[in-house]
């Protein structure tokens, strides 16, 4: 039997002055009204993995709806993406270890998987953006972004290699060259090599807040360092026990001339999304790495979370921290989403 209507309820009216936040969010028409934060087709970002071959599509198994794609199929996926409107597509190189050494030397290769792609989008699909990695770990034996002497990561030296890849990847069409090797120092070494060789209106990305972070483990998968990597990166990317630090290192890629910045990962680096953006109001992008993506699937399948509802969460979550947009794996169903007004 249903309990009589409580009529001695508190006046809630004079309790909060008749001010009612549940009035905005009774309707959806209501609840769209009053959104303050709207993720877009245009806030996309999709990286894509690249292998040699033709025809091919091999599957990531630690990252479910991920696969390497040959130079061909990348082209098929290109024209997807612009289909969608995802602005660019980002490319990371499966290197057959047979062409990894010490030096990276591949990276300079004018051949190499990742600017064979970039050229074969830009003859077909000359209006999607295209972004490239400047580091060297998918090119050396040991794995490292950088080049060694020892058990040291030196700096100097490896921007000097920097300079190089990032001029290799100009000339092969790119759009966006985003160093992601954390080396003091190489994003106005870059930007003054490129400007010098007549490519000033390619665009800098800088990682500028790259933690080394646990996340990372099925992307090493994707590109085939993980049974490679000597050691660990926590002598070059950031402690993640550290915030101002990273508004250090922001600053000084503002101050030497990156036009956008980034903080990766994401959703567990949300605080520095936020002073990131809140410090420099420049471009501010934030990567959803292959470890959140994994964590994502995993739960998703095992029927522990709404899959559709927690990709959209996250995403949201990143434009409410600031970014300007975000590198998502999930970016073709998110597109395909957004296009079909859901």
């Amino acid at each position: 039997m249903t309990a009589p209507f409580n009529h001695s309820a508190p006046d809630i009216d004079r309790i909060t002055g008749r001010r009612r936040l549940r009035r905005n969010r009774r309707t959806d028409w209501s609840r769209r009204l009053m959104r303050e934060h709207t993720l877009t087709v245009d806030d996309l970002i999709w990286p894509v993995f690249v292998v040699d071959g033709e025809n091919v599509r091999t599957p990531v198994p630690s990252m479910p709806g991920v696969e390497r794609l040959s130079v061909d199929q990348i082209v098929v996926e290109a024209r997807r993406a612009a289909a969608l409107g995802i602005p660019v597509m980002a490319l990371f190189p499966y290197t057959d270890p047979a062409r990894r050494d010490e030096h990276g030397t591949e990276a300079l290769s004018p051949s190499n998987l990742v600017c064979e792609a970039c050229r074969a989008i830009k003859a077909e699909v000359p209006n999607l953006g295209v972004m490239i990695d400047v580091a060297l770990d998918p090119y050396t034996s040991h794995g490292h972004d950088g080049l060694m002497q020892g058990e040291e990561i030196v700096n100097d030296i490896t921007v000097q290699q920097l300079i190089r890849q990032a001029l290799n990847e100009a000339e092969a069409g790119c759009d966006i060259i985003s160093p992601s090797d954390m080396m003091d120092g190489r994003i106005g070494a870059i930007r003054e090599a490129l400007d010098d060789a007549g490519f000033g209106h390619v665009q800098i990305m800088a990682y500028s807040a790259k933690y080394a972070s646990a996340y990372y483990g099925p992307f090493r998968e994707a590109v085939g360092t993980s049974a490679t990597l000597v050691g660990d990166k926590r002598t070059y990317q950031m402690d993640p026990a550290n915030t101002d630090e990273a508004l250090r290192e922001a600053e000084l890629d503002v101050a030497e001339g990156a036009d956008m910045l980034m903080v990766k990962p994401g959703i567990a680096y949300l605080d520095i999304l936020y002073r990131v953006k809140e410090a420099f109001g420049m471009p501010t992008y934030a990567y959803q790495v292959s470890g959140e993506y994994a964590m994502i699937m995993a739960a998703a399948q095992n029927g522990w979370v709404d899959e559709e509802r927690i990709i959209m969460e996250t995403l949201l979550a990143f434009k409410r921290a600031g970014a300007d947009g975000i590198l998502t794996y999930f970016a073709p169903r998110v597109a395909e989403k957004l296009k079909a007004g859901h």
